[in-house]
């Protein structure tokens, strides 16, 4: 550890590692959140589908799923300082470019490449915190961390809505404030402290190893159907849903009610985990996603759709961190980064094929949101049941 006594519970503020770390994931809701509330415009503008518009949510996370464990290995053999560094300049630069793309396939080009920079900024900022901290602090950092995450993913939807009106390309704009926060990093950044491990193929194959237990690979599970369900209903499903009452800024409004809930939530991580188990954190995540879908399901008015979606923002609150915490617990410290890549692949699997399987059950097959919005909320309350029933 290089910033904190693993004694210690609260957050060191003024650690340039926390600083970094926290401003990098500040910059995360840029990809989704900020874009999501403009699809509708974006689709007139280039006159597209539903189910095309929704390629630049799932083409942000393709090359993650491949890349992932490489970047992992990448960032074992180069630092996780300059693997953060790279992936933010990646994120900026080519995200940036989009504003000025002529059309929607170079539009998908560059935010296919704009995701591998996301995928670097994703796995080296958990990595470096869980090479930091331990313990309950390892909790209390992550938690903050997605309290900062939700933070910004309540502000930008907003915001987003507010630039799309403007102009179509004005969100993409904003993908530019990461090259000064890539600047900070080279600057400010002390390369954690690693415990040597195997290198190149072997690395890969030890970390595999690391994680092929059943209680390992649950995470993995868990982790898959929590992006799943939030990037196919939240910021999909509903907005399309959203837009056919309200204006894009409204939208932009519900999503912001359900970030804002989940940064309350995940920043206090630490203090539930000193009272219950990740592992059974996990069973009352899922169960808020349950009664959120189901609300939204029933709801007669904005207002209750909003409402519900702010008790799916406690449960994304919740499972995040304890996702994170409950892998950090179970893999040598050795691996973490080929472990937090994997679950990393993980992540963007689930988060490139929500919209697509959603819009494509709701538009291709004629389901429908709505039966589509009962369906999420049925599989979420039998996930919980399961995972609290046999959670330690």
């Amino acid at each position: 550890m290089t910033d904190s006594a693993s004694s210690s519970t609260g957050v060191p503020w003024r650690s340039p590692t926390v600083q970094v770390v926290l401003a990098s994931t500040a910059l995360a809701p840029l990809g989704v959140p900020l874009v999501s509330p403009g699809l509708s415009v974006l689709r007139d503008v280039f006159g597209l589908t539903d189910a095309a518009t929704s390629l630049l949510i799932s083409s942000y996370f393709l090359v993650g799923i491949v890349l992932s464990p490489f970047i992992g290995l990448l960032s074992d053999r180069i630092g996780r300082k300059r693997t953060l560094v790279a992936g933010l300049l990646t994120f900026g630069v080519l995200g940036g470019a989009m504003a000025f793309a002529p059309s929607f396939e170079i539009v998908l080009a560059l935010r296919i490449g704009q995701g591998t920079g996301a995928a670097a900024i994703f796995i080296t900022t958990v990595t470096i915190i869980s090479e930091t901290f331990e313990g309950t602090q390892r909790n209390t950092v992550l938690g903050v961390n997605v309290a900062v995450l939700s933070a910004a993913a309540a502000v930008f939807p907003v915001l987003g809505g507010i630039l799309v009106t403007a102009a179509w390309n004005a969100p993409f704009l904003t993908y530019f404030a990461a090259v000064p926060v890539a600047l900070f990093a080279a600057v400010a950044l002390d390369e954690p402290t690693r415990t040597p491990a195997d290198r190149g193929v072997a690395y890969l194959r030890a970390a595999l190893d690391a994680v092929a237990t059943p209680a390992t690979l649950s995470l993995f599970g868990v982790t898959f159907l929590t992006e799943f369900l939030a990037f196919g209903v939240v910021f999909t499903a509903i907005p399309f849903l959203l837009a056919r009452i309200v204006s894009p800024v409204l939208v932009g409004l519900a999503l912001f009610a359900a970030e804002g809930v989940s940064m309350v939530v995940a920043a206090s991580s630490g203090r539930l985990v000193e009272r219950f188990a990740n592992e059974r954190l996990v069973g009352v995540g899922f169960a808020c996603y349950g009664v959120g879908f189901l609300t939204v399901w029933i709801a007669p008015s904005f207002l209750v759709i909003t409402a519900g979606l702010v008790v799916v923002g406690a449960g994304i609150g919740i499972l995040l961190p304890a996702i994170d915490a409950a892998l950090s617990g179970r893999v040598p410290p050795e691996y973490r980064a080929g472990a937090f890549s994997l679950r990393n692949s993980t992540t963007f699997l689930g988060r490139s094929s929500g919209p697509i399987v959603f819009v494509g059950l709701a538009i291709t097959v004629g389901l429908g949101y709505e039966r589509l919005l009962l369906a999420a909320g049925v599989v979420a309350v039998g996930v919980a049941a399961l995972a609290l029933s046999t959670a330690e």
